[in-house]
C-alpha cells in the first residue's frame, strides 16, 4: 500500500517500547522534520505513545516523554513501533495494532519491533524483516514467517524495518510518496547522506568488509560457512567447492584471521546459538541442533570452550536480569518532542 498523497498532514504515532533504540527513532523521525522543512509547510505530524502513556528509557539510558497510552491517540494515518535492544511482549498492545489496521491505518514497526508485530498476526502472509542480530531469533519464534534480510520490507498495508540507519532510508520512501524525488533527495542530503537505498539492499557489510579480508576464495569459504550453520561441512568439502585444496584452506585461515577453519566455524555456530539463548525459549537441544550439534553434551563443551560458560548459565544469567539496566525514568529529565507542524 503507498502512502497516499493529501491536503492534511500524515499523522504519525511512535510507539516506544523500554530500550529503543535511539539511533532507528531518530532516524525515522528526524527525516520528517526536515521535510516539513524543505516543503514549507506541514507534510506529516507526529506524537509520541508508550503502554501507560509513560516516559520510556532508551537502549543510551535517556527517558523520552509521550503524548499518552496509544489507545488515547486518534486520527492516525500511521503507527511505527519502535523497539531495540530487548525483544518485546505487549500483550495489551496487540489488539490495538489490529484494530488500527482494519480501519486502514498503515502499521509498522523498527529494529526488534517485528516481533510485536508477529505476535499481533500482522506478519502472517507477509514478508517481513528484522534487524540482522534478531534475524535467526524471528524465525524460530515464527517458524511460518517469510524472514528477509532486506534494509526494510512494505508489504501492503504492513512495514517492517531493520533498524539503525535503514529507518532513514525507509521514510524517504515515504517522504517520496507524499512530496515526490526531488524533496526527498533534497531530504537526503540535509543529513549527508549520499544514496537513498533501496529496500531489498541487504542490512550487513560485504563478507569481505566484514572480516577485513579481501582474498576471494576465502571470502567464498566464510560464505559456504554461514549457509551451513545447521549442517556444518567438513573442511576437505569446503576445499572441494571453493576449489582449492585443504591445506591452503587452512594456510589462508591462519594467514588472514589467525584462526584454524574449524575454530572459525566453531565461532559462527556459537554465535548464532548465544542469539538463540539470549532471545528465545528454545530447549537447549533444539538450539543445538539448529547450529550442527549433534548432542546437548557436545553443544555444551562447544559453547564454554568459546564463551567461557556453558549454555545453561547464559540463559540463566539472562533470565535473572544480569544485564545492567540503565537510569530509570525518574533519575533523568524528560526529553519532550512534539510534531513540528511549522517545520
Amino acid at each position: 500500500m503507498a502512502v497516499k498523497r493529501s491536503e492534511h498532514p500524515l499523522r504519525i504515532a511512535f510507539f516506544l517500547v523500554p530500550q529503543f533504540s535511539m539511533m532507528s527513532f531518530a532516524a525515522a523521525i528526524e527525516p520528517l522534520r526536515s521535510a516539513n522543512r524543505a516543503a514549507g509547510w506541514p507534510l506529516f505530524e507526529w506524537l509520541l505513545a508508550s503502554a501507560q502513556g509513560e516516559p520510556v528509557v532508551a537502549s543510551n539510558g535517556i527517558p523520552v516523554a509521550v503524548s499518552g497510552p496509544l489507545h488515547q491517540i486518534d486520527k492516525l494515518d500511521m503507527v511505527i513501533v519502535c523497539a531495540g535492544l530487548e525483544i518485546p511482549a505487549y500483550p495489551g498492545i496487540y489488539p490495538q495494532l489490529r484494530r488500527l489496521s482494519r480501519h486502514g491505518v498503515l502499521v509498522g514497526a523498527i529494529s526488534s519491533g517485528p516481533f510485536i508485530l508477529a505476535e499481533a498476526g500482522l506478519l502472517n502472509d507477509r514478508r517481513c524483516t528484522v534487524h540482522w542480530e534478531y534475524t535467526e531469533a524471528l524465525r524460530a519464534k515464527y517458524p511460518q514467517l517469510q524472514v528477509t534480510q532486506e534494509l526494510y520490507v512494505i508489504d501492503r498495508d504492513v512495514f517492517t524495518c531493520s533498524g539503525g540507519t535503514a529507518a532513514l532510508d525507509m521514510m524517504l520512501h515515504f517522504v517520496t510518496q507524499v512530496a515526490g524525488a526531488e524533496l526527498a533527495r533534497g531530504v537526503a542530503e540535509q543529513f549527508i547522506h549520499a544514496q537513498i537505498r533501496k529496500q531489498e539492499d541487504h542490512q550487513r557489510l560485504e563478507l569481505h568488509a566484514r572480516h577485513g579480508i579481501d582474498h576471494p576464495k576465502l571470502v567464498q569459504a566464510i560464505g559456504l560457512m554461514e549457509a551451513a550453520l545447521d549442517e556444518p561441512l567438513d573442511v576437505a568439502e569446503i576445499a572441494s567447492r571453493t576449489r582449492i585444496s585443504t591445506r591452503q584452506i587452512e594456510r589462508l585461515f591462519r594467514e588472514h584471521l589467525g584462526s584454524s577453519p574449524k575454530a572459525f566455524y566453531l565461532g559462527l555456530r556459537a554465535a548464532k546459538a548465544r542469539t538463540l539463548l539470549q532471545h528465545t525459549l528454545s530447549p537447549l537441544r533444539t538450539i543445538a541442533l539448529e547450529c550442527g550439534f549433534e548432542s546437548t553434551s557436545h553443544f555444551s563443551h562447544a559453547y564454554k570452550r568459546v564463551y567461557g560458560i556453558p549454555p545453561t548459565h547464559e540463559r540463566r544469567s539472562r533470565a535473572s536480569g544480569a544485564v545492567r539496566q540503565p537510569a530509570t525514568a525518574a533519575a533523568t529529565p524528560c526529553i519532550k518532542v512534539h510534531g513540528a507542524l511549522q517545520g
